[in-house]
């Protein structure tokens, strides 16, 4: 089974590779104000293909509240 943590995981290689491996961040990037918290954890990461674009747009939404938050395949 694919977990969000997973999945999270394989996003950051797969955007990282896509940059010749690496990329530069300033340091206030990882700011509770810029993550949503120490561990990001106020956020989801949203992926849906681009029709006919052969791309996949990744995005940052607000993680719904409760237990509601996992993968949702559509």
């Amino acid at each position: 089974m694919t977990t969000p943590a997973d999945m999270s995981h394989a996003m950051l290689i797969a955007i990282l590779m896509h940059h010749g491996g690496a990329m530069e961040l300033p340091a206030g990037a990882f700011d509770r104000d810029a993550i949503g918290g120490l561990d990001g954890s106020f956020h989801a990461i949203a992926m849906e293909p681009l029709p006919g674009t052969g791309t996949i747009r990744i995005s940052v939404q607000p993680r719904p509240a409760g237990d509601d938050g996992g993968i949702t395949r559509i």
